[in-house]
C-alpha cells in the first residue's frame, strides 16, 4: 500500500477519532505491563497453575493492544512510541517529506520533524 500523505488540516481532523483509541491503548498497555510483572512472579513459583485467570486476562490485553494498533494505523499514521502515545503523519513541507508529530495529550499537531531526526528533532510550525 502506498504511503499516505497528510496536510496539517487532515491530520488534525483525525485526532478526535484517534485520541480515544490512543487513550484506551495506553491504558491497556499500562495494565498489561503491570500484569506481565505478576506473570513473571507466577512463573518463578513452580507450583502455580500457569494457565490461570491472570495469564488469560493478559492474553486478552495483548489482543486488544494489537487491535487498537491496527485501528490507529489504519488511518494512515505511524505509531512511533507506545510509552507516550507518539504518532507521526507523513507530509510534505517545502518540497521534502517530513512527519507531522503528535503526542498524546497535545490538543493539536503543532510540530513536525525530518524523517531521520525523530522526536528529538521536533520543530514547531
Amino acid at each position: 500500500m502506498p504511503a499516505r500523505f497528510f496536510t496539517l488540516e487532515e491530520a488534525n481532523a483525525l485526532l478526535p477519532k484517534i485520541r480515544p483509541l490512543m487513550d484506551y491503548l495506553l491504558m491497556r498497555r499500562a495494565k498489561a505491563a503491570r500484569m506481565s510483572r505478576q506473570v513473571e512472579e507466577l512463573f518463578e513459583d513452580l507450583r502455580v497453575d500457569r494457565g490461570g485467570p491472570v495469564l488469560s486476562e493478559l492474553t486478552q490485553d495483548f489482543a486488544a493492544i494489537e487491535r487498537l494498533i491496527g485501528e490507529i494505523q489504519g488511518y494512515g499514521c505511524v505509531i512511533k512510541d507506545l510509552n507516550v502515545g507518539l504518532l507521526d503523519f507523513l507530509a510534505e513541507r517545502d518540497g521534502r517529506e517530513v512527519y507531522l508529530c503528535w503526542r498524546f495529550g497535545e490538543d493539536k499537531i503543532e510540530y513536525y520533524h525530518e524523517l531521520h531526526t525523530g522526536f528529538q528533532g521536533r520543530r514547531r510550525f
